[in-house]
């Protein structure tokens, strides 16, 4: 299957791919941290929203689908950011295997 390709000024939002960085917590545990990446430019789509009750808050959910020039080394345990929003990776894939583009499926991250 052949996915059509964006066009040129469709890749308009400049994203930080935020690596992870875990330190021992001196328990047996780690705490997890992100260091600033590679800045990327990258197309985003807004796919759903949803609320949901986490302890006995409402909290919303919402999810998009960003894309993003070929990277061999984007995965689940990375973040995005673009400004002050960002965005959990929940999955990184070439979708039609020309490496060409990275869809990442994002949440994005309430504060």
């Amino acid at each position: 299957m052949k996915i059509k390709s964006l066009p040129i000024g469709a890749r308009s939002r400049r994203f930080v791919i935020e690596l992870p960085l875990e330190h021992p917590d001196g328990f047996g545990g780690v705490i997890r941290s992100y260091a600033p990446g590679p800045q990327v430019w990258g197309a985003m789509e807004m796919l759903s929203g949803d609320e949901r009750v986490r302890a006995d808050r409402p909290e919303q959910s919402l999810t998009h689908r960003i894309t993003l020039r070929y990277r061999e080394s984007v995965t689940g345990a990375m973040r995005l950011t673009s400004g002050l929003r960002r965005f959990a990776i929940k999955a990184a894939s070439d979708p039609d295997g020309s490496r060409r583009n990275v869809v990442c499926l994002v949440e994005e991250i309430r504060a």
